[in-house]
């Protein structure tokens, strides 16, 4: 069973170490292009700025976003803005965060997301947390895969696991890190079962689109080539 509580504990630490990160940028190298193709870091800490809103939206019922077309420009927008400005808005927009889930809710409520999307209102306080470590990732600047906290990088690849399953475009898909545990995705697509074997690190990597699988073992057949998330 999901734990919002901790979840929301975990996700306090790892936005303490985003803030303490960014809080080293200046203008210059917030207008340095991030590891996410055609994303300055500013758009990324942009981006988390307003995921964090969208998901005050989602635990009090309205919409994530408006629609792609106001959440795309609300980033382009926001992207340039000085560090301060920036800095400021990405702890008021987190502390945000915090506060609307410090109210009293039906946590095992089901709640929309976007695209259609539903989840447990349990599970937004990881979808939070998978959001400041992944994106705090991408700045590329010092932060990597490997120094993600082990619990969360199992969790998040049970998540994407899950949102892989049954894919129309992915072959049934075992995987395994160095540790022994394993997952099973896709299972949609004809074809035989492959198996994907490396560290978690590199399998978080592959499966988030991060990395490119090529530090990873793949018996039965080539790696499959997983859709955008």
């Amino acid at each position: 069973m999901t734990d919002h509580v901790h979840d929301l504990a975990a996700l306090r630490e790892a936005t303490d170490r985003l803030l303490s990160a960014t809080e080293k940028l200046d203008d210059a190298a917030l207008a340095e292009p991030s590891r996410l193709p055609g994303w300055s870091r500013g758009h990324v800490v942009a981006h988390l700025s307003r995921n964090a809103d969208a998901l005050v939206n989602v635990l009090q019922g309205r919409p994530m976003y408006a629609d792609s077309e106001t959440r795309d420009r609300d980033i382009e927008r926001d992207a340039p803005r000085p560090q301060a400005e920036q800095l400021a808005d990405l702890a008021a927009s987190a502390a945000g965060f915090m506060d609307a889930a410090a109210a009293p809710a039906d946590w095992s409520r089901t709640v929309a997301m976007r695209n259609g999307v539903t989840d447990s209102a349990s599970r937004i306080p990881f979808r939070r947390r998978g959001e400041v470590e992944l994106h705090h990732v991408d700045l590329g600047i010092g932060y990597e895969l490997e120094d993600l906290p082990d619990e969360f990088t199992a969790r998040e690849i049970d998540f994407l696991a899950e949102r892989f399953a049954g894919h129309p475009a992915v072959v049934p898909t075992g995987l395994a890190d160095d540790t022994g545990r394993t997952w099973t995705t896709g299972g949609g697509a004809e074809g035989g079962s492959v198996a994907v074997r490396g560290t978690a690190s590199e399998l978080l990597g592959w499966l988030s689109g991060r990395r490119d699988g090529s530090a990873l073992t793949v018996e039965g057949g080539t790696l499959p080539a997983l859709p955008p998330l």
